[in-house]
């Protein structure tokens, strides 16, 4: 496995595969890997020749500075899982490799980027959308990997691919829990032991609202998961959508989409976790 931290070396590396027809995948990460990064790698492992894992925490999709500061950066530790996976190259940049001077560029998302994580994360998905896009240029891979916790991200890059033109297909890999139903995160690093077991009530609240569907409308399904989740003291959810899954547009009934996610932000005391829910 290589560690490779410049653009330039980068290319002349990938190039000397192209010129031997091998393909190319990219999972794109921030680092502090768990199982749920595992899942994504060993997916591309298996597709592709060659497997390119990015490690960078990118200022520009932080609006909170101190999310900033304490996300973990762990490299040395997330190197050692890659190499154990069969990954090839780990593309690890500094700030000022991916961005010698300032990235002025707007995007225009429509709706898609004004609901949930943008509409509480102003500027978010703009940020999130100028690495990636930096990142598919730099690896040109074939297959790009991410995961479908970030369900509004996954809608994000797949919109940013259609208007940039960028050949290159987007793989969505399901969601990877703890044995408690919580959703593996690089945050969840932040949280207690009994903060994680009080953290596993979102998606047990999630998935009995879905056993509900019949019984209640789509407004008593968003009352019944916002209270049942800030009944536990620690637990404060910012934003429960139910959405259709390809416009991310708030639905008002059940049969407004043939696909229907529930998507959430809840604050574990100071922690902020995202989950989702495929109802349909």
């Amino acid at each position: 496995m290589e560690i490779i931290k410049s653009i330039a070396l980068l290319d002349d590396v990938l190039n000397a595969f192209r010129n031997e027809s091998k393909s190319i995948g990219l999972v794109p990460t921030m680092g502090a890997l768990h199982e749920g990064h595992a899942a994504l790698v060993k997916r591309c492992v298996a597709e592709n020749d060659i497997t390119v894992v990015s490690v960078f925490v990118n200022p520009t999709q932080f609006n909170n500075p101190d999310d900033l500061r304490l996300y973990p950066r762990t490299l040395e530790a997330d190197c050692a899982l890659l190499e154990k996976l069969d990954v090839d190259i780990v593309f690890a940049p500094d700030v000022d490799e991916m961005y010698p001077e300032p990235d002025t560029r707007v995007f225009d998302f429509g709706m898609l980027d004004k609901v949930m994580e943008g509409r509480f994360r102003p500027g978010h998905f703009n940020g999130v959308a100028q690495i990636v896009s930096k990142l598919f240029y730099a690896v040109k891979p074939d297959k790009a990997y991410f995961g479908e916790k970030d369900f509004q991200q996954l809608a994000i890059v797949r919109e940013m691919v259609k208007q940039l033109q960028i050949p290159v297909e987007i793989i969505a890999v399901p969601i990877v829990r703890e044995q408690s139903g919580l959703a593996l995160s690089s945050r969840n690093m932040r949280l207690t032991e009994q903060q994680r077991e009080t953290a596993s009530e979102i998606f047990k609240t999630l998935a009995r609202s879905a056993d509900l569907l019949e019984k209640q409308s789509v407004e008593d399904t968003k009352k019944f998961v916002v209270n049942s989740i800030n009944n536990h003291e620690a637990l404060s959810v910012e934003y429960f959508e139910i959405v259709d899954g390809d416009t991310l547009q708030s639905i008002t009934d059940w049969d407004d989409s043939p696909c229907i996610v529930g998507c959430i932000a809840v604050f574990c005391e100071d922690v902020r976790l995202i989950d989702n829910i495929r109802y349909k």
